[in-house]
């Protein structure tokens, strides 16, 4: 029996949801229609190809991470901040494993509401990479530092690579650690890659 109410927003959420299960790439129309209740062209009505679903998907899933990261920090600066951010994010991550590969989709070029949610994401750690007197291209670099040693570490994870017999959440504890000490020793961005001028 089709179910009642069917929008955008519904098929979307239920996509999403899809992807948490069987993971994003495996989602498909014929399966969510069958999910939904309806025959596959109807889902015509409310998205437009597969690709145009995905996308959809990647900007919810980025609204619900940046919202998970923006509350984690809030009021926090410096350390605290970090720590926060990263524990939320690994967290999410793990809880949503295909919004989260979702989330990792680029924005797409000319996709307002994409390039705008891609934007607060960066904007969040940007504004704890703030506390640590990092602005510009310091806090990109330091931003693109971050977001790969905390996808690297929860994709092992999702994944179940972490085969040794050591407790995880001390080596990921471990790994935070390495972090605010990096950001807070300030010496990663203090020379050889400034030209100073006397």
């Amino acid at each position: 029996m089709p179910k009642a109410g069917l929008n955008t927003d519904r098929v979307v959420t239920e996509a999403a949801l899809m992807t948490d299960e069987l993971g994003l790439n495996q989602l498909t129309l014929t399966a969510l229609a069958a999910r939904l209740g309806v025959r596959q062209p109807s889902l015509y009505k409310h998205v437009e190809s597969l690709d145009s679903l995905h996308q959809r998907i990647a900007v919810q899933a980025k609204e619900e991470l940046a919202d998970v990261m923006g509350h984690a920090v809030m009021g926090l600066s410096r350390d605290s901040a970090l720590v926060a951010l990263a524990h939320a994010y690994r967290a999410w991550a793990l809880e949503h494993p295909g919004r989260y590969h979702a989330a990792q989709r680029a924005p797409t070029p000319g996709i307002v509401e994409d390039e705008a949610v891609s934007a607060r994401m960066v904007q969040v750690v940007a504004a704890v990479m703030a506390g640590y007197d990092l602005h510009g291209d310091d806090a990109i670099d330091a931003i693109r530092g971050l977001r790969a040693s905390l996808h690297g570490f929860v994709s092992l994870e999702g994944s179940g690579d972490f085969a040794l017999p050591v407790d995880i959440d001390r080596s990921f504890h471990r790994l935070v650690q390495v972090l605010t000490t990096t950001l807070s020793s300030g010496e990663v961005f203090d020379s050889g890659d400034r030209r100073h001028t006397s």
